[in-house]
């Protein structure tokens, strides 16, 4: 175990400040952040043009180096040879939370396994800006982030979602909005759902309906800005819901049921158990024929 006191010391710590900038308006900006972006020996951005306009704004001249989600094995052992050497480095992402769908988790990770310290800011975040106006409970609720962008991969994902009674937040680009919530519609049936759009920034909009009423706009509409979904948890399941026939079964004798009472080839049965069960085929072939 290891007990990370981040504030021994007047001034910054050598440390790996984790700092979020705007999500669209400028004024977001915290003086504590601007104040950390100003005194660190370097910020790391996931585009480093986009962090220089925002730098160039606040009249910021610290140096900024490149660490995203392509150069982040050969960068992160840079940053982490900096930390080691005691400099101060803020990581910020090209707007909101670093980490949180944006390049981070992984050099955060190692620099806590090396005991390097990683001190967090609070501020700007999509996720809980668009769900404490959505109107749906804000609580419990859970974040996906951005889901698969093939069509079966997001049917698998959208089908472990359906299950899950707490509300929902995701992020979805314009130019999969559509397909997205025609896939919804089908599977999830047809919920309360908010769209939030431009979020913080000029043409900020909250499209508040069902999720029919919600593809219905997106089908008459020029979908245009990132967005964020906030989705209606499923209603609580009833005992006898809870309770189905396969349930005191694991996945072998699962699928030796459809084998022999049904009939089918085992790739048949390993199919049908994972629509059962909402799993990915591959994990019920994987525990089939390892059991087996």
């Amino acid at each position: 175990m290891w007990q990370q006191k981040s504030f021994e010391r007047e001034g910054l710590e050598p440390a790996l400040y984790l700092v979020p900038t705007p999500i669209g308006n400028l004024e977001d900006m915290s003086f504590r952040a601007l104040r950390i972006l100003k005194e660190a020996d370097v910020i790391a951005a996931e585009d480093t043009r986009n962090t220089k306009k925002l730098c160039n704004y606040f009249e910021i001249t610290t140096p900024i180096v490149s660490y995203h989600e392509h150069n982040k094995e050969n960068s992160g052992r840079h940053m982490l040879d900096r930390l080691r050497n005691g400099q101060v480095i803020a990581l910020v992402s090209d707007a909101g939370m670093p980490t949180i769908s944006d390049p981070g988790y992984e050099l955060v990770k190692d620099a806590i396994a090396e005991q390097l310290k990683v001190i967090p800011l609070p501020g700007a975040n999509a996720a809980l800006t668009a769900l404490i106006a959505s109107g749906l409970v804000p609580q419990p609720f859970y974040f996906y982030g951005f889901l698969q962008r093939g069509a079966k991969q997001k049917k698998e994902e959208l089908q472990r979602l359906k299950k899950i009674e707490a509300t929902w937040v995701m992020y979805e680009s314009p130019h999969r909005l559509k397909e997205t919530l025609k896939q919804m519609l089908d599977i999830l049936g047809d919920r309360n759902i908010v769209l939030c759009r431009e979020l913080t920034k000029k043409f900020e909009e909250f499209i508040r309906g069902t999720i029919s009423e919600a593809l219905a706009w997106a089908n008459e509409s020029e979908v245009r800005g990132e967005f964020c979904l906030i989705i209606e948890g499923a209603m609580p399941a009833t005992e006898e819901e809870e309770i189905v026939w396969w349930s005191s079964m694991d996945l072998v004798k699962h699928v030796d049921y459809y084998v022999e009472a049904k009939g089918l080839q085992s790739k048949d049965a390993i199919k049908q158990v994972a629509k059962d069960r909402g799993l990915q085929k591959r994990e019920v072939y994987q525990a089939y024929h390892i059991e087996e």
